[in-house]
């Protein structure tokens, strides 16, 4: 049991004692006491709202409560507490000696890469996330590839947090877009002018050539998609995005699952015909206005799409939440489509929408344009075969989703300690040095349970041990918040720490003794193993060497 646990269970118990005592009807369950470790940390190691949470409930002071606690807890300590003291307002804060650490070190070894970190704040509930979802009208730029990194790290930190998570590209294979790109697929196989609004760039150039079906535009633009996805598919792949289902927005229309949905949605008075269109009365529902569904010319709008769509993933395919990662330009959708998942029964809730906000590139002093119609994006490719596919994903999670990001090349291709993608690389790669220098001196590690880790008292050692402890909390945290970037920062600090540590604990020196030695190389271990999972979970490689 670790020690956030201990005392969740000591402060839990010292709430009943209180209360028998004083005859209070108050119990608070041990996975209902907040603790946290205090900014300062010459204010403890653990902090406890917990007098403060339930003060009211006990007719007494906040003060007072936390008063009576400390005395309790102090009177009999948990494990490796040292004192309990009383802060502020009433907080509760426990000191403990370093002990813990060591008992954290040993507990994250015992359990290794597969089993460290494994927070069950999901239990088992089915999530799909659906992310990038970019129109096969060119190749991936950029911007997707940054929220498309998002995507898929949240679903690696929501696997590892107990959920069961499903990936999906949402493919927009129909509509005016696909007709667009097969004018301009046409313009350029018969030497004509690209005509206004189409698709320019180089990538449809160089497709012409091989189309040999019918002047038809619907045809050419479908063909020119199908091999535009296989592109995308293999772009993605290069820095670990993989899908588990690529859902066709065509096959959704062609099965009749939007008039269905549409029909479901008159039945309930939220359908009226205008103009020769069909509208949906999403304003009823929280939207600012009414949207149509299906256009007088007889399209279907990309709303009755998404919501034949939404209605496949909740209502058929039965998902208990979905998550869907848009572009900012797509705001505007979202009351709609939350509206249109209430309207069909489901409640809005078990629907997250994600927007990710803009992202630019600089080359130093030059700012990078972009615009896939214009044909002057840059691609997502030209980025990873740049930088590598790692620095590509370290980069695009080491801020919010919601925040407007801004990178410049040149500073990332620089191999130094001011690049952040080196700096882990570097930690990672220190790690794997330690342990090939170990068998070139013939040092083995002995086993765990011969080791005495209490010799590691250091204070780079101790903060290693603390910042190694922090992940199962991490990765709960950057699943509830939906934020894999905590899961960056986090490997940034480890990164710091283990840099501190190898520079100031040696390690095979031959005036360390054996014993500090082997202690020093499960340390080592202990970093490696969260090192691999943290770059893990965002989907990079932890290199042995560089």
């Amino acid at each position: 049991m670790s020690a956030r646990d201990q005392l969740a269970e000591a402060v839990s118990a010292a709430v009943a004692v209180v209360a028998r005592r004083d005859g209070i009807d108050l119990a608070i369950a041990p996975r209902d006491v907040h603790l946290e470790r205090p900014a300062r940390r010459e204010h403890g190691d653990w902090s406890t709202n917990v007098a403060l949470a339930a003060a009211k409930r006990a007719g007494t002071s906040p003060r007072s409560l936390a008063g009576a606690l400390a005395a309790v807890l102090g009177a009999e300590p948990p494990p490796h507490v040292t004192t309990v003291d009383v802060a502020g307002p009433g907080f509760v804060n426990f000191r403990l000696d370093d002990g813990w650490l060591h008992d954290a070190l040993a507990q994250e070894l015992r359990q290794g890469e597969e089993g460290y970190a494994r927070p069950d704040v999901g239990h088992g509930e089915r999530v799909q996330v659906e992310f990038i979802s970019a129109n096969p009208t060119g190749p991936i730029h950029v911007g997707n590839g940054w929220w498309g990194s998002y995507g898929d790290a949240l679903a690696r930190v929501l696997a590892r947090a107990g959920h069961v998570v499903s990936r999906e590209y949402y493919v927009n294979d129909t509509g005016g877009q696909i007709r667009a790109l097969g004018e301009s697929l046409l313009a350029r196989r018969h030497g004509r002018e690209v005509p206004e609004g189409g698709y320019r760039g180089q990538y449809l150039a160089d497709l012409a050539p091989s189309y040999g079906g019918l002047d038809d535009v619907t045809a050419a633009g479908r063909w020119a998609a199908d091999r535009i996805l296989d592109h995308i598919r293999s772009t993605l792949a290069s820095i670990g995005i993989v899908f588990d289902q690529w859902y066709s927005q065509a096959s959704i229309e062609e099965s009749g699952a939007v008039d269905e949905t549409i029909a479901l949605l008159a039945e309930q008075g939220l359908v009226f015909e205008e103009d020769g269109a069909t509208w949906f009365r999403a304003s009823e529902l929280g939207d600012a206005r009414d949207r149509v569904l299906r256009k007088s010319d007889g399209d279907a709008t990309y709303l009755a799409g998404d919501l034949a769509y939404h209605r496949d993933k909740f209502l058929v395919r039965g998902f208990d939440r979905v998550i869907d990662v848009f572009g900012a330009d797509h705001h505007g959708q979202v009351a709609s489509l939350v509206a249109g998942v209430e309207a069909l029964g489901v409640s809005p809730d078990r629907l997250e929408v994600k927007l990710g906000q803009m992202v630019s590139v600089m080359d130093g002093d030059e700012a990078v344009k972009m615009g896939k119609r214009a044909g002057t994006a840059i691609d997502l490719d030209t980025v990873i075969a740049d930088l590598g596919p790692d620095a590509t994903r370290i980069l695009s999670l080491m801020t919010s989703l919601d925040q407007a990001t801004t990178f410049d090349l040149a500073q990332v291709r620089e191999q130094s300690v001011e690049n952040p993608v080196f700096y882990v690389q570097m930690a990672s790669a220190r790690i794997g040095g330690v342990g090939r220098k170990a068998t070139e001196r013939g040092v083995v590690r002995a086993p765990l349970d011969q080791v005495d880790l209490s010799l590691l008292l250091h204070p780079r050692e101790l903060e290693l041990i603390r910042c190694l402890e922090e992940l199962p909390e991490v990765v709960a945290e950057a699943a509830a918040d939906r934020a894999p970037y905590k899961v960056t920062t986090w490997v940034r600090r480890l990164a710091a720490s283990f840099h501190g540590f190898y520079h100031d604990c040696p390690i095979l020196a031959g005036d360390v003794d054996p014993a500090l030695t082997q202690a020093r190389l499960w340390l080592v271990e202990g970093a490696r193993i969260g090192l691999a999972i943290g770059l893990g979970l965002l989907g990079v490689a932890a290199p042995e060497a560089m």
